[in-house]
């Protein structure tokens, strides 16, 4: 039996999203386009100047811009915060630390830590729950 392997492709906003970047600021031929996957492999592994450019220095999709910031997504929106930006416009608000950005890193945090506490309480219940059944 032999495996074929099937061209699947995908729309280049998906494409974008997969490779971290801002759709509207990549060259006019990704946008117009369909990326194979093979292609997008292709684009990870050998990221061409232009994606090396965007990753770098933006403008980012708002998912990084969270990320970078470290705040969620949510919290951007609630900061006002509603378009792409550029690494330098990152660090900038970073420097000026508005008072909502260092609220939402906060809540962040705390989000963070009340995960890793139910993560470690699950695992802490799953144990105690095979113990009772490995003594009976």
């Amino acid at each position: 039996m032999t495996s074929h392997q099937n061209s699947q492709t995908m729309k280049p906003a998906t494409a974008a999203k997969k490779l971290g970047v801002y759709l509207e600021a990549t060259p006019a031929d990704f946008q117009e386009g369909v990326v194979s996957r093979a292609e997008l492999a292709e684009l990870q592994a050998n990221p061409p100047a232009w994606l090396k450019e965007l990753r770098q220095n933006g403008p980012h999709p708002r998912p990084v811009v969270a990320s970078k910031l470290g705040v969620s997504i949510s919290g951007l929106a609630r900061g006002g915060i509603t378009e792409a930006l550029t690494t330098e416009q990152i660090e900038a608000l970073k420097a000026e630390a508005p008072e909502w950005l260092v609220k939402e890193r906060a809540t962040q945090a705390d989000v963070r830590k009340e995960t890793v506490r139910i993560k470690e309480r699950n695992a802490q219940r799953e144990a105690e729950r095979a113990a009772r059944e490995q003594d009976a």
